[in-house]
């Protein structure tokens, strides 16, 4: 998980503050000189830290705060409000053409994922906005470019554009008129990437953007090259006037420096992050949620959106109806984990609940492949055993269970997690059950599950 060790690092230091109670002036410098060792560690920039943590100190040495009821909280505030300053302080959004398609011109070094993050984001502004986007092959020296973007374009129903081994700046050309014909109101131009910049990539690139003149330049960066990925958009920047920055392989690296020191280092703003593998792993870029999370806080709000995205209202007031009524069925529950399964990682989903909230759901203690198996054995069941689970008999459990290639042993320990599960939301229903964890934990996958959905432990 992203900022894994820097949140550690950062929630032990403000545990030992919180511990003091009252705080005198040399124990916030020697917070701040932990603060200033884990930023380090993490990749940022020198430079960065120094800056930062000179202005954090000269807010946190006032009277304001050494003289507060609660100066730990009053310093973790204040880190929080300039480690959003120091990602930008809010998310910017994609420039936009007032007239005709809005052209995205995706650059970057090759490996940085360019070509499926372009595609990905084009999928993104079709889901969440409502756009008709092209992707365009302008990559025409890498072997199986094209067809790389011709597979995610598929896997994503969005259209693409190729020429074949054409002049990109004439694909480019045609493209866009292509998509003016053909209504298509965004572009993402995937160009050619190189290993290392040179001046053959960078005179291409400039050919491009002074033919077609892009509403934006985006480049592409993988967080787990760290310094590397802030020289590289130093260097962009420099020879080509980048927009701003879509941050790759998050997920990958638990350092994440180069999310804290690439704005401040070039003044241009991280816009969106790619979170995982899928093709629907990529976000909006907001600096004060990012904030949040690195200080243990949660991110509740990128929570809830994309709860939101796996949500359907009518079926929830059903199912609303059934926790009332206490009348559960096994179709319930194959959907539920479903919607968990479709808002993505589980330690991403970890990272986005607050401290006391994250304790109470324990990403280690899930395991997929026993999620997997448990939709195949909800799967190979008829209706009636779904909606009546009282009826499966020891026959009926040798008949599922060959079904799905499964033992019988699996198909018990499922109702018994089916069976607890219904307790849980009865006691919900009285007003007895608190937390997110809990009832993530119904969904094969808490502590209190005796054993099914959770990876064994030997000792």
């Amino acid at each position: 998980m992203a900022f894994e060790g820097l949140s550690e690092k950062l929630n032990d230091t403000f545990k030992r503050l919180r511990g003091k109670g009252r705080l005198t002036e040399d124990d916030v410098k020697f917070g701040l000189r932990e603060v200033r060792l884990a930023l380090l560690e993490a990749d940022v920039s020198y430079k960065v830290v120094k800056d930062f943590i000179a202005q954090v100190t000269q807010r946190c040495v006032g009277s304001d705060v050494l003289d507060s009821l609660t100066p730990a909280q009053q310093i973790i505030k204040i880190v929080n409000e300039e480690l959003t300053a120091l990602m930008g302080g809010t998310s910017v959004k994609l420039a936009s053409a007032s007239k005709g398609p809005t052209v995205v011109m995706m650059v970057g070094l090759q490996g940085a994922g360019k070509t499926t993050n372009g595609a990905k984001l084009a999928g993104l502004m079709r889901r969440q906005y409502g756009k008709r986007p092209l992707l365009v092959a302008c990559d025409v020296y890498r072997p199986a470019a094209i067809t790389q973007l011709q597979v995610v374009g598929k896997q994503l129903d969005i259209p693409v554009f190729e020429m074949g081994q054409a002049d990109p700046v004439h694909i480019a050309e045609e493209a866009i008129k292509y998509a003016r014909d053909h209504g298509h109101d965004m572009v993402f131009l995937d160009t050619a990437g190189r290993l290392h910049i040179d001046e053959a990539l960078m005179d291409e690139l400039k050919s491009i953007k002074r033919t077609v003149t892009p509403n934006e330049i985006l480049l592409v960066v993988d967080a787990m090259t760290g310094q590397d990925a802030v020289n590289a958009a130093s260097a962009f920047d420099e020879a080509l006037g980048i927009d701003g920055v879509l941050l790759t392989k998050l997920d990958g690296d638990a350092r994440g420096g180069a999310a804290l020191s690439i704005r401040a280092t070039t003044g241009k703003p991280i816009k969106f992050v790619g979170t995982g593998e899928k093709l629907d792993m990529i976000e909006v870029f907001h600096p004060d949620r990012m904030a949040s999370r690195i200080l243990g806080m949660g991110d509740m709000l990128t929570f809830i959106e994309k709860a939101e995205q796996q949500y359907d209202e009518k079926q929830a007031k059903k199912l609303e109806e059934k926790i009332k009524k206490n009348r559960l069925t096994l179709t319930d529950y194959l959907d539920q984990m479903e919607q968990l399964q479709n808002m993505g990682d589980f330690s991403q989903i970890a990272g986005m609940l607050p401290g006391g909230m994250a304790k109470n759901f324990d990403p280690s203690q899930i395991d997929e492949k026993q999620l997997a198996h448990q939709k195949a054995i909800i799967q190979s069941m008829t209706p009636l055993e779904r909606e009546n689970p009282q009826v499966l008999n020891a026959s009926r459990k040798r008949r599922i269970a060959a079904g799905c290639g499964l033992q019988v042993v699996d198909v018990n320990r499922l109702l018994k997690s089916f069976e607890m599960l219904q307790q849980m939301t009865k006691a919900m229903t009285k007003g007895k059950m608190r937390g997110l964890g809990n009832l993530m934990g119904g969904m094969g996958g808490g502590r209190n599950m005796h054993g099914f959905g959770r990876k064994k432990r030997f000792k």
